[in-house]
């Protein structure tokens, strides 16, 4: 399915650090602040009240939502420097996204929507489908492949959306409640299958939930309350 990382080197400490991150929308403060350091290959949970600043964070760390203060940086370099096309560029190459409601492309089937980074990365079609089609089997959910978003369950679909997020090996994965609109069987099945993959090919994971048993599978746990961070603890 697929092989470690060979350029792990690259990783060695910190991959991803937020420093004194401010983000308001409006009247409302959304990060007050905030500093957090993610080292490569490290599985972290971010817990907290709903409306605490957790996926305001995530997108922050992801170079999607600009900051008002402080400064946020991937492998060293600042992401509020860089241009729009370069932050595209890493969002497209070295990051993976997982949301609630897997965010598929309702007009492809399955194996599109996993080849379509890969596709957009230069890959011909042939080898990228090829790809895809790998690790929709070893996410169990082969028998969907030429299906559309619209005609799998919600387990199904987020599994997809899970092969879709590591099958370029990105560095590191976004994960908004990956498992919210799941039952409890398939969101272990889900966990199961993105975090085990994620080890395997060295990837990042920035994991946010509220779930107690999801933040379990990681290796760290950041609570965020009124945009601050409350709590940092190390589970391994």
């Amino acid at each position: 399915m697929t092989e470690p990382r060979t350029d792990t080197s690259a990783d060695v400490g910190q991959l991803l650090e937020a420093e004194a991150v401010y983000k308001r929308f409006g009247d409302t403060v959304a990060l007050d602040g905030l500093s957090v350091d993610i080292a490569g290959g490290e599985i972290v949970a971010v817990l907290g009240p709903s409306g605490s600043g957790k996926s305001t964070l995530l997108l922050c760390l992801a170079g999607i939502l600009p900051l008002d203060r402080g400064d946020v940086r991937y492998r060293g370099r600042s992401l509020p420097e860089l241009t729009d096309a370069t932050r595209t560029r890493l969002r497209r190459d070295e990051f993976g996204f997982v949301f609630q409601f897997g965010q598929l492309v309702p007009e492809l089937t399955a194996v599109d929507n996993v080849s379509l980074p890969l596709r957009l990365a230069g890959l011909r079609r042939r080898d990228a489908v090829g790809r895809a089609r790998a690790f929709l089997v070893s996410l169990g959910v082969e028998d969907v492949a030429d299906k559309r978003a619209g005609q799998m369950s919600g387990g199904q679909a987020q599994r997809v959306a899970v092969a879709r997020a590591l099958v370029a090996r990105p560095r590191a994965i976004f994960a908004d409640e990956p498992t919210g609109a799941l039952d409890s069987t398939n969101g272990e099945l889900v966990m199961e299958l993105l975090v085990s993959t994620a080890r395997l090919q060295g990837s990042t994971i920035v994991l946010v939930t509220h779930e107690p048993q999801v933040a379990a599978y990681a290796d760290r746990q950041i609570v965020v309350r009124d945009g601050k961070l409350a709590h940092d603890v190390a589970l391994v």
